[in-house]
């Protein structure tokens, strides 16, 4: 019994050894192996084994990590308070570096993403910051690049989502945004005037230039006026009609005669 006992302790034993000493690394991963303290390097992915007691390992995941930005309030050039948030995409390059310079780069990189974030605020403008939002987010990632490349780790992205501003700017950029609305309105409505002033010219040249003209327009607008039934229509008759009968005048014996031209008295 006692060596049954000893046996299966034994087994136990040599199994937690196989456990610890058998390290399995996926393909997204790298394992950092330490010697009894001193840094042997990066392994994996696969299958590998380690010396329990004397080899420890640490994992590190190389996908790309989406960390947010809680939202910083910060003040812009133009002394306008706004509160922003942002994401960060980055993913770690060199495990190595990664376990040995910083004791937890998720929390580092987390951290100088929000001083970046409130310091490249503070040099812009509100103008600056709303329009032109793909040159902040450049700027932002490089900046924070730069710090975390002593990390080991790769900022591939920065992104500011949400801008918040203050009810009072809200307001005022309302008004701003319909004054501009009004103006655009008057000055289509002005060159839509201008344009219809400039046909009706054309339009009068025309007509001045052929007597005909006039005559097809004032026909057309007897037709339009003709399709109201319930309308009096009154008919003025053109004087170059009446020039012949007014030219003729009836004799005494029947016979219509032209009247001589009046003759001025001394003549």
């Amino acid at each position: 019994m006692p060596q049954l006992i000893g046996l299966v302790i034994i087994v136990v034993v040599l199994f937690m050894l196989a456990t610890a000493a058998i390290k399995v690394v996926q393909e997204y991963e790298r394992g950092v192996i330490f010697r009894l303290g001193r840094l042997m390097g990066a392994r994996g992915p696969g299958l590998f084994f380690i010396i329990p007691g004397v080899e420890s390992m640490r994992k590190v995941d190389l996908r790309i990590v989406t960390l947010d930005v809680p939202a910083q309030e910060a003040i812009t050039r133009d002394n306008v308070t706004v509160k922003v948030n942002a994401v960060v995409y980055f993913r770690v390059v060199n495990p190595e570096e990664a376990i040995v310079k910083v004791l937890d780069f998720m929390r580092a990189t987390s951290l100088i993403a929000q001083t970046t974030l409130r310091s490249i605020l503070g040099q812009s403008d509100l103008d600056h910051l709303l329009s032109e939002r793909d040159k902040i987010n450049a700027e932002l990632q490089q900046v924070i690049d730069q710090q975390t490349d002593a990390w080991g780790v790769k900022v591939t992205s920065v992104e500011v989502r949400d801008i918040e501003l203050p009810q009072s700017m809200q307001r005022a950029m309302a008004r701003q945004a319909e004054a501009e609305r009004e103006k655009r309105a008057k000055i289509i409505h002005a060159e839509g005037e201008y344009s219809a002033s400039q046909q009706l010219a054309n339009a009068a040249q025309v007509i001045g230039s052929q007597p005909a003209t006039l005559q097809l327009r004032y026909l057309q607008t007897l037709t339009e006026i003709a399709a109201e039934k319930n309308s009096t229509i009154i008919f003025p008759v053109p004087i170059d009609l009446l020039r012949g009968f007014l030219n003729v005048v009836p004799s005494e014996n029947g016979r219509e005669t032209t009247p001589a031209s009046p003759v001025a008295p001394g003549s």
